[in-house]
């Protein structure tokens, strides 16, 4: 381990050791430093007052040694620094920069090919601006560096947001689909118990059917032997009994044996079977022709596990700070974007009284606040106040007669047109119409806690064919 310097500095000169010498009380000095004290004084250390020997005083070589290192490393820190202010090629100061190579030089390389036609600043002033430089340079990498830390930060919750979607699309997937198998089981049972009632219907009948023929079996056994008893008797006893055995005879009725309809009517509960119960299952199944996109949503909505309705929420969620979402307003958009044809959906918006719908365009910004107007890719109608509000540039106060519960918004992409109609008695509110240069998302907002809901629609099938 290095002494520190102060334990290498004589007491009398106040410089490193040159050639010490110790004295028996311990203390060191240089030679020359402790002869001119006992030249001009009594023989005893100058530290300590203790009276030293006659002899002289021996050599620390030790601490020579160590002071004559540090001595050394001393002179070479001066070569070099000497050595990084001075020119390598002609050993004159450096004394000016050249801003073109970007590198100190002396007066005699500025005369030089090397640097004759380049621009060159004194050597404190390229300092100066140098310095300037790097402080920009520094603060942009420190700017990035955040940057980079802030969105290590980010990918780490959206590693975990990723794993609580998966684990909650999972969760909903299984639910919606125990609701499918809830329902193709009440079917298949309840279709079970068809045939069964059926099978117990034609059996009973069988029974029944057989009841009456074994009776009639049994009539007829009976008639036949007393004809053969009275076929056996003789002539007068068959003549006296002849007219009663005809007419026992002729009250014989055979029953039928017409076995139509008797058997299980299995087309009845086979024939397309698939296809009756899946149009079954439409009755109980609704089609929702605009599905919201949680990725997009503003952390103070709340969207049904359907992504069919929405609300606020004073009490943000936890979501990712994602590029896709609404990061200003309560906002958010439709899965689907519309590129062409027409569309429509109808949106419930009951007690709400804060909202807008319509439509938006693909590329509208999400990090930055912007008014809902047609010049920002925005396309829509607004109810706040009290009053309906075409969000045109001004916005245009509309006069409804009745607030309409339900919202139906028409989009002909073709024709650029955005329709609002009360679905009620397909009232129109208004319309905007312009040309779209870009794909178009089904829009809303709302900053009330009463939702807006998009209402499902019946599936009608219709069957082609040739």
């Amino acid at each position: 381990m290095s002494l520190p310097e102060e334990d290498l500095t004589c007491p009398i000169c106040c410089d490193i050791f040159t050639d010490p010498v110790l004295l028996a009380c311990s203390h060191s000095f240089c030679r020359s430093c402790l002869k001119r004290c006992w030249d001009n004084g009594l023989r005893e250390c100058p530290v300590c007052r203790k009276r030293a020997s006659k002899s002289s005083a021996p050599s620390n070589l030790a601490l020579k040694n160590v002071c004559e290192a540090l001595l050394e490393v001393r002179r070479q820190s001066s070569i070099v620094v000497e050595d990084q202010t001075s020119c390598s090629l002609h050993g004159e100061k450096l004394k000016l920069f050249c801003l073109v190579d970007k590198q100190p030089i002396c007066v005699v390389c500025q005369s030089s090919k090397l640097h004759k036609t380049h621009d060159c600043s004194p050597i404190e002033e390229a300092a100066v601006d140098c310095k300037d430089e790097l402080s920009l340079s520094l603060k942009s990498l420190q700017d990035k560096l955040n940057n980079l830390k802030r969105i290590h930060t980010t990918s780490t919750d959206m590693f975990k947001y990723i794993k609580t979607q998966s684990r909650e699309t999972q969760k909903r997937i299984k639910s919606q689909f125990e609701q499918l198998h809830q329902v193709l089981h009440e079917e298949e049972s309840a279709r079970i118990a068809a045939v069964k009632k059926e099978e117990e219907e034609k059996i009973a009948g069988m029974k029944d059917k057989m009841k009456e023929l074994s009776a009639e079996v049994l009539n007829l056994t009976e008639i036949i032997s007393i004809i053969q008893d009275q076929l056996k008797e003789e002539e007068m006893v068959l003549l006296k009994n002849f007219k009663d055995t005809q007419e026992r005879e002729k009250s014989v009725s055979l029953g039928t044996d017409n076995m139509s309809g008797i058997l299980i009517d299995v087309t009845k509960h086979l024939g397309n079977l698939k296809y009756t119960v899946w149009e079954k299952m439409l009755d109980q199944i609704d089609y929702i022709p605009v599905t919201l996109d949680p990725n997009t949503a503003h952390p103070c909505l709340i969207l049904s596990d359907e992504l069919t309705s929405l609300h606020y929420s004073k009490q943000a969620s936890c979501c990712p700070d994602n590029p896709e979402r609404f990061h200003i307003s309560a906002e958010v958009v439709g899965m689907a974007a519309l590129g062409s044809g027409s569309h429509h959906w109808v949106v419930e918006t009951g007690s709400n009284q804060d909202w807008l719908l319509g439509v938006a365009s693909l590329s509208v910004p999400r990090n930055t606040e912007v008014s809902a107007r047609p010049e920002n890719g925005f396309w829509t109608l607004c109810f706040r106040d009290g009053e309906f509000r075409a969000m045109t540039s001004p916005p245009t106060t509309l006069t409804v007669t009745k607030p309409p519960k339900q919202v139906k918004v028409q989009l002909d992409y073709n024709k650029g047109t955005v329709s609002f109609c009360d679905p009620a008695g397909d009232t129109l509110i208004y319309a905007f119409t312009t040309t779209f240069t870009e794909s178009l998302l089904p829009y809303f907002y709302t900053q009330c806690s009463h939702p807006l809901r998009i209402m499902p629609e019946k599936v009608l099938i219709t069957m082609l064919r040739q």
